[in-house]
């Protein structure tokens, strides 16, 4: 396997050039895309470098350098350039600031792996071994992307990010369409760019903390009000969830309520960002009962799967397996388990296995629930 050079890359440190580097690609052009970003302390992600690749040029963009503004967004946010990214989730949301609404059109090289076979959740550096025939250096992998200047080695290992994601995406597309499968991956990827440039969390958060599914609805109630409060807070000051709350902090805080600001207080210790200011809005926000409003807004935590439950989840699996095997997906692909305890639970049929999982799964799933 061979040991790739470091391409040419244009370093771009000013619109100008940033402007003219996109203005030369064709409006249907395939255009390789990655990102270096940082997250130590913030909530939301530093985005660091740029990386963009088509046809055999390539551009490293340093956006400490200028202010990028809306400069993607003619080329990639609108018309029929695709934006082929590899595992695009962080770098959708780190990106988002630019692309409001992502890319217009997204290919995932990861996705669509999985879709042909290769596996769920392949590496960028496997996916290259495999269908480009390049050994990659991962050396730089946890490296400072904010310092300035960037080393050589540094800038060689952000271009070869976008090297072969033009080759990739050539070979991934032609096996889609042999498998048929171009439409359900299309489908997919855009799922993912709506929930990554969806830049309003998640309104029913407590539904992820399973532990407290046996609790009172008004007790669920409250530990949505504290996880929504967090979320704002985090965002508003730009820092990591659990430095204001972590869930055990707040699963405590709203099974048992403290007494007064001493007892909060004594029970928070260790947050870093949880300071007066923000100890006075939770000990008020706990302090208020609870509404009729909240109760009818607040979704029920679905718990674990026991008893009838846990057997359907069995039988499920099993019949999703079996499909799977049929279909040549990864199991994991066409039905999550997460999505899968919640629909045995709950019985309602979950978001993430709607569009082309509901016509594939749904006949076959609703007849395995328990009575």
């Amino acid at each position: 396997m061979s040991l790739p050079e470091a391409p040419d890359a244009e370093w771009i440190d000013h619109r100008d050039a940033l402007d003219a580097w996109l203005a030369a690609l064709p409006e249907d052009a395939a255009i390789g895309l990655d990102t270096e970003f940082m997250r130590r302390n913030t909530f939301y992600p530093q985005l660091a470098l740029l990386q963009l690749g088509w046809n055999g040029r390539f551009a490293l963009i340093d956006p400490l350098a200028f202010d990028i503004g809306d400069a993607l967004q003619p080329r990639l946010g609108t018309g029929t350039a695709i934006t082929v990214m590899h595992s695009a989730g962080e770098d959708l949301e780190t990106l988002s600031p630019l692309l409001p609404d992502g890319p217009c059109v997204l290919f995932d090289t990861q996705i669509a792996a999985a879709f042909v076979g290769m596996g769920l959740g392949i590496s960028y550096r496997a996916l290259v071994a495999e269908l480009a025939g390049a050994d990659l250096d991962k050396g730089e992998t946890r490296s400072d992307w904010l310092q300035r200047p960037l080393t050589a080695s540094q800038r060689s290992y952000a271009a070869l990010d976008v090297v072969y994601l033009q080759t990739i995406h050539e070979q991934l597309t032609e096996r889609l369409r042999q498998r048929d499968r171009s439409a359900w991956f299309a489908e997919d990827c855009e799922r993912l760019r709506r929930r990554a440039s969806h830049r309003v969390g998640d309104p029913q958060p407590q539904r992820a903390l399973r532990g407290a599914a046996d609790w009172p609805l008004d007790q669920q109630a409250m530990l949505r009000r504290l996880l929504l409060w967090r979320d704002r807070s985090a965002r508003r000051l730009d820092v990591p969830r659990p430095w204001l709350m972590d869930d055990a902090l707040a699963l405590s805080l709203a099974q048992h309520p403290p007494v007064d600001a001493a007892d909060l207080d004594q029970r928070s210790r260790g947050q870093r960002a949880l300071r007066a200011p923000q100890r006075a809005e939770l000990l008020a926000l706990i302090a208020s009962p609870v509404d009729a409003d909240e109760l009818t807004t607040t979704a029920r935590i679905p718990g674990h799967p026991q008893g009838d439950s846990k057997k359907a989840l069995s039988d499920m699996k099993h019949h999703i397996d079996t499909l799977a095997g049929k279909l040549d997906l990864p199991p994991g692909l066409l039905c999550p388990r997460k999505a899968l305890e919640e629909y045995v639970v709950t019985a309602e049929w979950p978001e993430l296995l709607e569009g082309w999982r509901r016509e594939v799964l749904h006949d076959l799933l609703v007849g395995l629930l328990p009575g």
